[in-house]
């Protein structure tokens, strides 16, 4: 029986593994973007699952949801007791991030911060007798890419990066929670995450989506409003939700951090011009603009353009939180240069068995339509 599920796993046959495993999942950071997809890709996959959060994932009115702040230890003690006692898989993908985003990364009371959180959730299950396995999740600054050129390309198993991060202490942390208690974990290190949450501080396809509304509005072209963009890769939440749950109770990912893109890599100015057909515009000349400082302040024009357009309710800042600064920093706005490229080697995880991919224009487009048919965004033609 050992070999036979050995064998269903190298061939990929989720479903005679979670016959042989009883699984029930706590999606903790249920609001963001990968939260929110993986609730989603687990409700659609028929495994039980439940998400905890401050907010109930966007646009998923079915899920089941817990609320949850993190910062409150004696209230994480009384969900873990009444709403978890029964999970197997907790993925954590919280994330606290200050206001104005980048500064932050390198400040040490967000590091802690972070690790307070999830030292909070995971304290009270110690004990429980059900959980198996815990999945975090990091991203590229783990190869020090925020700090310095990174060496390419980034390998899962190069040398720690000397650098302050969050991820060290969370990481630490949870190898010697699961150390001492028998358990399990994967990490996951994605590129830059595309999907669909409110107030994320890094949601992509929000400020895209947002910017390309208003200009659309205006009769304007899309115009692209950064400086040289680097080579980069991307990761649609969709296929990261796939491989999360690909891992669960799956020997080749316990106790193993793992790479994750598209499969693709693409620079921000040459995938412009299919921006521009996918929203039904045309393609403005190249004219820096910080989107951070010119479009927070937009609210009645967006309010016009819901109202026009029936869209759901939800405001600028609602829909991006801090994205803006994010997309700045993506789009080089603030560069003459082109920046060095982050770029993963991601031949760990294909060893595995994982190997699905997705074109990053064909996952720009899926998700913009589907944001559209959500009402988040008007009709892209």
């Amino acid at each position: 029986m050992l070999t036979y599920l050995v064998q269903a796993r190298k061939k990929g046959d989720r479903h005679l593994i979670k016959k042989t495993h009883h699984q029930k999942v706590a999606v903790v950071g249920a609001s963001g973007v990968v939260g929110r997809a993986l609730v989603e890709h687990l409700l659609q996959a028929g495994i039980s699952v439940v998400g905890l959060s401050r907010r109930p994932p966007a646009d998923l009115d079915d899920a089941p949801f817990q609320p949850l702040d993190l910062s409150s230890p004696a209230e994480c003690k009384r969900v873990a007791k009444s709403a978890l006692s029964d999970v197997t898989h907790l993925v954590y993908a919280a994330l606290f991030e200050k206001p104005g985003l980048i500064s932050g990364w390198q400040e040490q009371d967000q590091m802690q911060t972070n690790l307070t959180m999830l030292s909070n959730i995971l304290e009270p299950l110690q004990a429980s007798s059900q959980l198996r396995h815990v999945t975090l999740l990091q991203g590229t600054k783990a190869y020090g890419a925020h700090v310095k050129p990174m060496k390419i390309p980034g390998l899962e198993s190069d040398p720690r990066h000397p650098h302050k991060n969050f991820y060290w202490l969370q990481e630490d942390y949870l190898r010697d929670l699961c150390s001492a208690t028998n358990r399990h974990f994967t990490i996951w290190r994605p590129q830059v995450i595309f999907g669909h949450a409110l107030h994320a501080p890094m949601n992509m396809l929000a400020a895209i989506g947002v910017y390309a509304a208003l200009q659309k509005s205006e009769g304007l072209p899309l115009t692209y409003p950064g400086g040289p963009s680097a080579v980069a890769e991307a990761i649609d939440a969709d296929l990261l939700a796939k491989a999360i749950s690909y891992s669960f109770d799956n020997d080749d990912f316990s106790n193993q951090t793992f790479n994750i893109t598209n499969g693709d890599v693409f620079r921000w100015q040459d995938t412009w011009p299919a921006l521009a057909i996918i929203f039904g515009m045309e393609t403005g000349e190249p004219a820096r603009k910080l989107l951070s400082e010119s479009l927070y302040d937009r609210e009645d024009d967006w309010s016009r353009l819901t109202s026009q357009h029936r869209l759901k309710p939800y405001t600028i800042r609602e829909l991006v939180g801090d994205s803006f600064y994010y997309a700045d920093a993506m789009f080089n706005a603030y560069g003459n240069a082109a920046p060095p490229p982050a770029i993963l080697s991601t031949i760990k995880l294909r060893q595995t068995g994982f190997s699905e991919c997705i074109d990053t224009t064909t996952m720009l487009a899926r998700w913009f339509q589907k944001l559209a048919h959500l009402k988040i965004l008007p009709p892209l033609n």
